[in-house]
């Protein structure tokens, strides 16, 4: 909870959302007891009631040996509803699909999360393997397409962005702040982003910020190995992801009275 909130937390409620984050984090590697009370500080014994506690309502699963601990199931519920109850997520589904048949190129659907981008749809390229871009999945926001469409709607000194050095996730991720703003700046003037194999090496992106809300949350992509990229085509994938952008602007529009989740 942040500092400023102007809210006490609730010592057992933050324990277990770092717990179940933790795990969540570390996908397909189970952690141990010990382990997960070093990561998090907290006693032992106070580990293992809570992991139990979470056990029983299927939040946090077990091996057979009782040794090993995972994300339970109960998280996937979670986060299935909260994909079904957005109607940006719902609405924009359709479009995707008429993205991705009409380009034949894998689409992405995200949402800004402080310094990172969360994939919240993905409609996979049938011509090329696919690449580690399932929904669910968090990566920083300066390093791809989606990400940099979405920092270039605000101001530079607003941005979520940690200090000091950016992570690099390929030899081409802008690391340095100076570089970044001055590609944002460019993102501003031509009206989308540009990643040019900055998340994934071999693989392009452009970004298109969805400004159904200000500053825009959602974006939307179009990603693209290299060896396809021709001007011809790349040409038309802006052509066709700005007309998708249209139209889901277009059906999504402030309605009164709906909640702001923000």
């Amino acid at each position: 909870m942040p500092e400023n909130s102007g809210v006490r937390s609730v010592k057992s409620a933050a324990r277990t959302v770092a717990l179940l984050e933790l795990l969540a984090a570390r996908g397909d590697r189970p952690a141990r007891l010990d382990e997960l009370a070093e990561e998090l500080g907290v006693p032992r014994s106070s580990m293992y009631q809570l992991l139990q506690t979470l056990i029983a309502c299927r939040w946090v699963r077990s091996d057979t040996t009782g040794s090993l601990y995972g994300i339970g199931i109960r998280a996937l519920h979670t986060g299935t509803s909260y994909l079904d109850s957005d109607p940006h997520v719902r609405t924009a589904r359709p479009y995707l699909d008429e993205a991705s048949r009409v380009l034949g190129e894998t689409i992405h659907l995200a949402r800004l999360d402080g310094p990172d981008v969360v994939y919240l749809a993905t409609r996979e390229s049938h011509e090329y393997p696919r690449t580690i871009s399932r929904v669910g999945r968090r990566i920083p926001a300066h390093a791809g397409a989606l990400g940099k469409a979405l920092l270039a709607e605000r101001l530079d000194e607003q941005l979520p962005l940690p200090a000091g050095e950016l992570a690099a996730l390929t030899e081409n991720t802008h690391t340095g702040h100076a570089a970044l703003l001055a590609d944002l700046a460019a993102v501003r003037g031509r009206g989308y982003s540009i990643d040019r194999e900055e998340t994934v090496t071999g693989i392009a992106g452009f970004g298109f910020a969805l400004r159904y809300d200000s500053p825009a949350t959602d974006a939307i992509s179009c990603s693209v190995p290299v060896g396809r990229l021709g001007e011809e085509h790349a040409a038309r994938i802006v052509a066709v992801m700005r007309e998708t952008r249209t139209k889901i602007e277009s059906v999504l529009s402030p309605v009164p009275g709906a909640p702001d989740w923000r």
